[in-house]
């Protein structure tokens, strides 16, 4: 009698004889050879365990032919919508974890570390810059919303001259680069004082969905999960021998923070306060924001030692 082994198929499914899991796994020993002759180390080991995990997913799921090319027909449309405006690839990495499970592993938990999050896919190159109490925002619609705070090393050090990118999708939840004339709003970059301090305008972060009218926003639908991400507010802050950081801040008090973000981007400590301002309220520069209300918060960013990345 055949004997069959229930631990290696999914809930549900078939049992596989014996005979039938030494076939496959014969299979993957023999894929996972066929990288010996790899001249780099480091891309022979990700191949050899790339090849295992995902022979062992096709094998627990029982992967069938067809769901097999519905995958790559999903990859194939994953690549034909990514252009220089928008990368649907680093969305579908977002929305399963993957590029929060990256970040993790290569931004390990030093002292007091400011967290790291997802870098998202509207980061663009060579911002405007803008003096400290400059305005970011460039025109684009939204509450006008202060911003400072220092940036420090672990030791408590000011790090002067450290460089901020800060970019935001505008209050109807769209980026520049999603626009189609060209505009350049939402967006720019400073510099740490001598005493580590910076300060700009921007505006009130608020929640607002990832694109999904392709390949990611499909499967989102199918899963039945929401493509909307919580508020924030995205920064990278590079310094010479520090750790560069690429991070959020999120809205406290933001409903979408108990509903949740769709990339996993989410950590406790870099939910800030929003303050609500009143129009009469005075602005810290003095700015006329024209009888409009405006919000404030505060960020101070530490930066580890950048001998400290995994």
């Amino acid at each position: 009698m055949t004997t069959t082994d229930d631990s290696s198929t999914a809930a549900g499914e078939p049992a596989v004889s014996e005979a039938q899991r030494s076939i496959e796994e014969r299979l993957t020993e023999e894929v996972v050879a066929s990288f010996a002759g790899a001249s780099d180390a480091r891309l022979r080991a990700v191949l050899e365990s790339l090849t295992r995990h995902l022979h062992a997913f096709i094998r627990d799921v029982r992967l069938t032919e067809d769901e097999w090319n519905r995958a790559i027909e999903f990859l194939t449309a994953t690549g034909h919508i990514t252009d220089d405006n928008r990368q649907e690839f680093i969305l579908l990495s977002d929305v399963l974890g993957a590029s929060m499970q990256t970040i993790a592993v290569n931004n390990e938990a030093y002292r007091d570390a400011t967290e790291a999050t997802v870098f998202g896919p509207f980061f663009v190159a060579d911002a405007p810059h803008v003096s400290n109490g400059g305005d970011i925002a460039g025109g684009a619609p939204g509450q006008p919303c202060w911003v400072e705070g220092t940036v420090r090393d672990t030791d408590g050090s000011p790090v002067p001259g450290a460089r901020i990118e800060v970019w935001e999708a505008d209050e109807d939840g769209f980026y520049d680069v999603q626009y189609s004339d060209d505009r350049v709003a939402g967006r720019g970059h400073l510099f740490a004082e001598s005493d580590g301090s910076f300060r700009f305008w921007c505006l009130t972060p608020t929640p607002y969905p990832i694109p999904h009218d392709g390949p990611v926003g499909r499967l989102l639908e199918a899963a039945g999960r929401s493509p909307v991400r919580a508020a924030h507010l995205h920064f990278m802050v590079t310094a010479e021998g520090l750790r560069t950081l690429v991070t959020h801040i999120f809205v406290d008090g933001d409903p979408q923070l108990a509903l949740g973000d769709s990339v996993f981007g989410v950590k406790d400590s870099l939910v800030k306060r929003f303050d609500e301002q009143t129009a009469d309220t005075p602005t810290p520069d003095g700015r006329d924001l024209g009888g409009r209300t405006w919000t404030r918060a505060r960020f101070d960013i530490v930066l580890a030692p950048d001998d400290t990345a995994a």
